[in-house]
């Protein structure tokens, strides 16, 4: 998940004590020179760090612009609003990470269960940004942290079916969990008022691919359509890396196959790194995709991660065969970068 906040370090910080986001594969200050797209025309400079949790599930790309101030939204974020609403996060059990949060930073008054039946709650960092934490097996390492990584994203669309068919053709997320329409209770104080809303949660029906599937793990993407009222773009008149969820990122195998699959799918790409980029620590080929609202969607094939940065040890994953997962003891040493 990229998040865009005012401060890196310090959002880092508060990410590692809350959410266990200790593990970082790259912290790089560049200039993001193919984004010009998003940027207003203009190449901008930004500090990021991506972070992860060896517990399992996705990272946070924690992003900040340097160049210029990032703005927050001029008007107040809704349920059902155009875009990143929340980030889910994985735990293995949602009571006791209730209990450790900070409660200065809840939402919820209690864990509720969705109508999937699914232990959840909702939390907030100093910056706004909500986030879901949600029950799941599906871990990679157990450890005594109370959450694991990124589950997922609630996705505001304008339609449900548009978008369920996107996200299930080009992501693979095909497996309905949940699909209904009215007030949910377990959504709490983030209804809009008495608004009814269509609500459904995709799941994916096939195991994942790939050097990190293991460490990924299972996710989920919650498509929510407001019915009753008018809605915002989050984004609106704003620019990527601005304040808030910026993009939800997958990490993927044979971009050029990909790009093919986004073209006849009439998603093509909006941004082409075409070769490779190099954060220092970490090198890879990226591009984005819109979903039908202009949510941005980053694609990612690795190939450079940092495994023990101390001595120079990295992996280079053009070497192997990238749809197969990598070994669990190789992922677990990722874990001496560990900062506290």
């Amino acid at each position: 998940m990229g998040i865009g906040i005012p401060n890196v370090h310090e959002a880092w910080t508060w990410y590692r004590n809350n959410f266990s986001m200790n593990v970082p594969v790259f912290e790089e200050a560049a200039t993001a020179d193919l984004m010009t797209l998003y940027t207003g025309d203009n190449v901008h400079a930004r500090h990021a760090i991506l972070a992860l949790n060896l517990q399992g599930g996705g990272g946070f790309e924690i992003w900040q612009y340097t160049s210029r101030e990032p703005q927050p939204s001029s008007a107040e974020i809704k349920l059902g609003d155009l875009g990143i609403f929340a980030c889910k996060m994985k735990s293995l059990d949602v009571q006791a990470a209730f209990d450790h949060f900070d409660k200065t930073f809840l939402i919820s008054k209690e864990v509720h269960r969705g109508p999937d039946g699914i232990p959840h709650f909702f939390a907030k960092d100093p910056y706004g940004n909500i986030f879901q934490v949600v029950e799941s097996s599906s871990v990679f390492n157990k450890d005594k942290a109370t959450t694991g990584g990124v589950y997922g994203a609630i996705i505001g669309v304008s339609d449900i079916e548009k978008s369920k068919k996107f996200y299930a053709q080009l992501l693979g997320y095909d497996k309905i969990l949940f699909e209904g329409e009215g007030t949910f209770d377990d959504l709490g104080l983030l209804q809009n008022g008495k608004s009814r809303f269509k609500r459904v949660i995709l799941g994916h029906s096939k195991p994942r691919k790939g050097g990190f599937s293991q460490l990924l793990g299972e996710s989920q993407i919650e498509l929510i359509q407001e019915l009753d009222k008018p809605v915002n773009k989050i984004f609106e008149n704003r620019y990527w890396g601005d304040l808030g969820f910026i993009h939800l990122c997958f990490d993927i195998v044979n971009m050029k196959a990909l790009q093919k699959e986004c073209e006849d799918l009439g998603h093509p790409f909006t941004v082409d790194s075409s070769n490779s980029f190099d954060m220092g620590e970490a090198a890879g080929h990226f591009s984005y995709v819109e979903d039908p609202d202009g949510t941005l969607i980053e694609f990612v094939e690795t190939h450079k991660i940092p495994i023990f940065k101390k001595i120079g040890w990295y992996l280079d994953l053009r070497k192997r065969d990238a749809a197969k997962p990598l070994p669990k003891w190789m992922l677990k040493s990722l874990s001496l970068n560990r900062k506290k």
